[in-house]
Formats: C-alpha cells, sequence, structure tokens
C-alpha cells in the first residue's frame, strides 16, 4: 500500500500561506537604500527612458506646491501626475520630492535636478520656438556695412510690404557674415564668394572710397588717384576685407598694415600712419570724428552679393533680392 503523496492539494494552502507571509509589499516609491549600501547607478538604458514630461512634471508640482495643483497646471489627472513623477524617480534611480499630507519639498537629489530640469525645459521651448517661427523672422548677416546707404530704407519699405516677417540685421565679422556660422538665413558679402556651396545674386556695385584722418593733405582733394594710393601704407581686413593688394600691378603694390575688424581698422587709420580704401557701404555707416572719406579714381567698384544656403533657402530670399536689387538701382 502506497504512503500518502508528498506534494497532495491538501498542503497547498500551508504553501501558499507561506508564500503570502513572506512577499515583499509593493511600494509605490523607490525603495530606500539600506544604511551603508549605495543605490545603483541608472543604466545608459534607463537615462534614454527620460522625457520632456517627466521634468514638466517635477518643475510643476515644486513650482504649485502640490500634486492637486500640478494636475490642474499641466492639465492632466492628479493620479497622471503621481505616476509620471514615479517614472521619473525610477529613471533616475532616485526619490526626488518629501511628500507629506501637507506639503511638497525637493529631497537633495530634488534640488540638484531642479536647475536642470528647468535649463532643459527652456532650451526645448526655444527649439520649438525656433522651428516655429523660422519663417516669421528673415535674419541678414554683414560681416562690416549692412546695405550701406540703403540699409534704412531697406528695413523701411521691407516693413510696410512685409509685415509678417520681422527683418533682423546681424553683424558678424567672418566671410560669410555669419552664414557658415548658422547666424542667419540671407548674408550680404562683397568679398568673392564659394558658388558651390552658396546660392548667390548680385545686387548692385559700390565706388570705393580711401579713409584717411580729416587733416591729411588728400582730404581737402574731391577723389584721390588709386595710383597715388600706392605710395601710403594700407590698412585691411584679410578675413572680411574688399581691399587686396590685386588691385595694383605687381610691381606697384603698396605696403600693408593686417587688422581684425571694422574698429580696428578705424582706430588704425585714426593715428595718421595709414589710409584704408573700402566700399562705400563703410563711408555711410561708419561715419567718426577724424576720419574722412573721398572717392578712389580709376578703381572698379565693388559687387555686392546676397548669399544664401543652396538647399535651404529661406521663403523670402527672393523678396529680399529683388527690394535691394531694386534700391540699389534708383540709387546707385
Amino acid at each position: 500500500m502506497n504512503g500518502p503523496d508528498r506534494s497532495s492539494p491538501l498542503d497547498a494552502p500551508h504553501a501558499e500561506a507561506d508564500a503570502r507571509t513572506t512577499r515583499r509589499p509593493r511600494s509605490n516609491t523607490p525603495a530606500e537604500a539600506p544604511p551603508g549600501r549605495k543605490e545603483a547607478t541608472p543604466s545608459l538604458a534607463a537615462a534614454g527612458n527620460l522625457e520632456l514630461r517627466h521634468l514638466r512634471c517635477l518643475v510643476a508640482i515644486v513650482d504649485t506646491g502640490s500634486f492637486t495643483d500640478a494636475a490642474i497646471e499641466l492639465g492632466i489627472s492628479q493620479a497622471a501626475v503621481s505616476r509620471t513623477l514615479l517614472s521619473l524617480e525610477r529613471t533616475l534611480g532616485v526619490r526626488l520630492l518629501h511628500r507629506t499630507s501637507r506639503n511638497v519639498s525637493p529631497t537633495t537629489a530634488g534640488v540638484q535636478v531642479l536647475p536642470r530640469a528647468r535649463h532643459l525645459l527652456a532650451e526645448a521651448d526655444n527649439l520649438v520656438h525656433e522651428a516655429t517661427t523660422g519663417h516669421t523672422r528673415l535674419r541678414i548677416g554683414h560681416a562690416w556695412s549692412a546695405m550701406g546707404a540703403h540699409t534704412r530704407e531697406f528695413q523701411r519699405r521691407w516693413q510696410e510690404r512685409y509685415p509678417d516677417v520681422a527683418l533682423h540685421l546681424i553683424r558678424h565679422n567672418s566671410p560669410t557674415g555669419g552664414l557658415a556660422e548658422g547666424l542667419c538665413d540671407l548674408a550680404v558679402v562683397r568679398t568673392a564668394i564659394d558658388a558651390h556651396r552658396y546660392a548667390h545674386a548680385v545686387v548692385g556695385h559700390e565706388r570705393r572710397y580711401v579713409a584717411m584722418t580729416s587733416d591729411d593733405p588728400w582730404a581737402r582733394r574731391r577723389s584721390v588717384p588709386l595710383d597715388e594710393i600706392r605710395h601710403r601704407t594700407l590698412v585691411v581686413d584679410r578675413r572680411t576685407g574688399t581691399t587686396t593688394a590685386r588691385l595694383w600691378p605687381d610691381a606697384e603694390r603698396p605696403a600693408l598694415e593686417h587688422t581684425h575688424d571694422i574698429d580696428d581698422w578705424l582706430a588704425a587709420i585714426a593715428t595718421g600712419r595709414y589710409v584704408g580704401v573700402t566700399p562705400h557701404a563703410t563711408a555711410t555707416q561708419y561715419r567718426r570724428d577724424g576720419i574722412t572719406y573721398r572717392p578712389v579714381r580709376d578703381a572698379a567698384p565693388v559687387p555686392v552679393h546676397l548669399i544664401w544656403r543652396r538647399h535651404d533657402p529661406h521663403p523670402a530670399t527672393h523678396a529680399a533680392a529683388a527690394l535691394l536689387t531694386d534700391l540699389y538701382t534708383e540709387n546707385p
């Protein structure tokens, strides 16, 4: 006769009872680490689960002071606020808030996370704003002189014709006026351009002028021949300037002194040791006490280009080119 089956169902209730007594209770918050034991560092995979909604929830709770008010501000339920915060705490592996029935306050970790959360949210908002308002704003870069004598009229007519597209002029001392650096949508340049990289249009030409101190003997003249200038020391900007020694024959080139931007260029000329040759735009945009400009005779004019990214043109590109061309045509 066989003995009783030791795995009989009669023993099951006792086993289930034992299991219930040994099962750990669930918690809605991260478990506190035992004294002397460090919490595990979240993995990169866990960090990849971080979402902006988590950070917005944390900031809303702290700023409003309660889960209820945070839910109202975010337009979600209070239960959703609790779940979102719990998800954030699990992702980061730390408790972020002390919660009682009456108030909410950041933990030490929460104090550290909050400013970073605010920064990330601000950057995200800026990114969205840039992307959604890109076509309602036109940024035109330039290295020195914008549109020269036509700058003010360009701004006035643009506002009249295209009031929904805000115009911003940006000065950046680079060969592309900030276009290569991503600071603008279009740029006005008066130097050689990379036609393979940028689309462009010649919108006008400007006469060359020589800049000198107001007490220079040339200041009493109506104009100065290009040939005479070669006997003076010429100050030039190699990065964005329009003047090079190639304006003169090889055997008749002037001595050069190099500067880095328009302010240095003007300061060097003000010493009286140098003169500078520049397009008419500089003479109109940078009138300084002690500096006089006179037209240069026998010098080729400077072409004025409007350039833009070939594969990503701003919708207002052709409108800007047409308006600027009209202004140079009306008043060369």
